[in-house]
């Protein structure tokens, strides 16, 4: 069954690596999706086999098509439509910071800040 030509665009919001199609033809034209090292445009038709590099907000991605995917599904399904070949490192880095993500919420529990506490922290806020 052949169906109509695939946009890299279209195909990188199906899978979901992006929110939206508008956020992945803009990571296209800005050069954070690559082809064979060279800069991957939002209209470039693709194939089975495609290996692409994908910069995210969180994560450099290098993903592998395994089947074409034409409209949106759960994540769980598009899990199906590429192979995740990310290096080791990148995993490694992800887990790291991960790992060591600051919520903003003081380590102990023990007591409240003092009005001292809160003045140095607001001072340092403000600069």
């Amino acid at each position: 069954m052949q169906k109509e030509k695939l946009r890299l665009d279209k195909y990188l919001w199906s899978i979901r690596i992006f929110k939206t199609r508008t956020l992945a033809s803009a990571a296209c034209e800005k050069g954070k999706v690559k082809y064979k090292g060279e800069n991957a445009k939002a209209s470039k038709n693709v194939t089975l086999d495609d290996e692409y590099e994908i910069k995210t907000l969180h994560k450099k991605w290098v993903i592998k098509v395994k089947e074409l995917l034409y409209n949106r599904v759960q994540y769980t399904e598009a899990l199906n439509y590429y192979t995740d070949i990310t290096p080791l490192e990148e995993m490694e880095r992800i887990q790291f910071e991960s790992a060591t993500f600051n919520t903003g919420k003081r380590m102990s529990k023990i007591g409240r800040p003092t009005k001292k506490n809160k003045r140095d922290l607001d001072s340092f806020l403000e600069h």
